[in-house]
């Protein structure tokens, strides 16, 4: 395979970017405190952390009045569980203590974080318990084995899992808290969505709200660290070695073909009804979410990109009412968590580049579809793992304090 000299000294710069530890973010320090903590050291890490500071508007926070609480994470150097440390610190919950859960093998590590100097303590689920709040950032076989029991009876703690393995449980609310917060109230065990879910809703919420959502097409443009660390790890040595001329095409382990130069229309395990299991959380968590039928009509194609980080999306939305752009970019404008970023006449759009390590889900490209009666379509990118993860965990459990549904232990009466 050829490649032009401008070519290889673009994408050279590129693959230089990523051969940090953060892979061309900023470094973790600027999202957490504790980012010199070795990677792979709790329970279920993923991708690396971090990136840029969240906007002004997405920091102007009401602050909390509950008094302080008992804090812990498990996975707290994984991915997620880093920027759930960062957003905390960035945030106004009021983290009265921060407690690290991790294994044998992390236990006893001293992390640095603005909470103070946190000691990693051995998991257990009685240790867990004692917490106010727990955020599960770890895989869904651990968060079935032990989340449960963590919030059981009066004593246990709320735990906000931000793993698949109670999102369609009945009676386990899946929570988008700008959306559906009040199904927290009574409860202790609250299932984070599918970060592709969680950043196109920001966007088709207060649409639906407006028009009244009929039917939704969505197409993903799903970045690598999507796959976590290996994931990362593979399109930036992929993207060397063809750029050194050590191979003609990338070899690939993690994703189902070589990523580098390339896009792959496959992301989870493919189902009976010719969709991916990826593609079928879209539609299972927005029926579930916005409270539509089981039959709601929501379609989605998920593809993997070779982008480091931030998902993108697609979205054809037909509702009941006719459609108005004015009224819906002043939706979108006055929505919280979403930026409206749709100047095109100075090329203002949403992209990765400018989403990345943002609270706010940028939302551009509004007009009318021409294909479809009262329909519109747009481009949504939002960070996957602060909108679509961390930074919803906690904004979960600040609405949580909020409406009363989680209390610290010694107020609770």
């Amino acid at each position: 395979m050829k490649i032009s000299s401008a070519a290889v000294a673009i994408v050279a710069i590129v693959a230089s970017s990523l051969s940090s530890s953060t892979y061309g973010f900023v470094p973790a320090s600027s999202v957490s405190s504790f980012a010199s903590a070795t990677r792979n050291d709790i329970l279920s890490p993923r991708a690396s952390s971090p990136s840029r500071p969240p906007s002004k508007r997405a920091t102007t926070i009401t602050r909390m009045s509950a008094g302080s609480f008992n804090v812990g994470i498990v996975g707290a150097t994984g991915a997620v569980g880093k920027e759930i440390v960062g957003v905390l610190e960035k945030r106004s919950f009021p983290v009265g203590n921060l407690r690290i859960f991790g294994s044998e093998r992390s236990a006893g590590r001293v992390v640095d974080t603005k909470f103070g100097k946190v000691t990693v303590e051995l998991f257990s689920e009685s240790s867990a318990r004692e917490c106010d709040v727990v955020f599960l950032a770890v895989d869904g076989d651990f968060s079935l084995k032990h989340a449960e029991a963590i919030c059981d009876g009066a004593d246990g703690a709320v735990v906000i899992d931000n793993s698949s393995a109670f999102r369609y449980k009945e009676g386990i609310p899946l929570v988008v808290p700008e959306i559906n917060s009040d199904t927290t109230k009574g409860k202790k065990l609250i299932a984070n969505p599918n970060c592709t879910t969680a950043i196109g809703l920001m966007a088709i919420w207060p649409l639906h709200k407006l028009f009244g959502l009929k039917k939704m097409v969505m197409s993903t443009y799903q970045a690598a660290s999507g796959a976590g660390q290996p994931g990362m790890d593979e399109l930036m040595e992929g993207t060397r070695s063809v750029l050194s001329g050590e191979r003609e095409v990338a070899e690939n382990k993690i994703f189902a073909h070589p990523l580098p130069f390339n896009v792959i229309p496959h992301i989870d395990k493919f189902q009976e009804n010719g969709y991916t299991k990826e593609e079928m959380k879209v539609t299972w968590e927005t029926r579930k979410i916005c409270g539509l039928p089981d039959d709601f009509p929501v379609s989605c194609t998920a593809v993997r990109i070779p982008t480091s980080r931030a998902h993108s999306e697609s979205i054809v939305a037909i509702f009941d009412k006719p459609v108005d752009v004015a009224l819906a970019r002043k939706a979108l404008e006055e929505s919280p968590g979403v930026k409206l970023v749709d100047d095109v006449s100075n090329l203002k759009y949403p992209m990765p580049l400018t989403a990345t390590g943002q609270y706010d889900v940028e939302v551009g490209r509004l007009r009318k579809n021409i294909a479809f009666d009262n329909a519109l379509e747009f481009f949504v990118v939002g960070d996957q793992l602060l909108r679509g993860a961390a930074l919803n965990a906690v904004v979960v459990a600040e609405k949580m304090v909020e409406n009363g549904a989680l209390k610290a232990k010694a107020a609770a009466v």
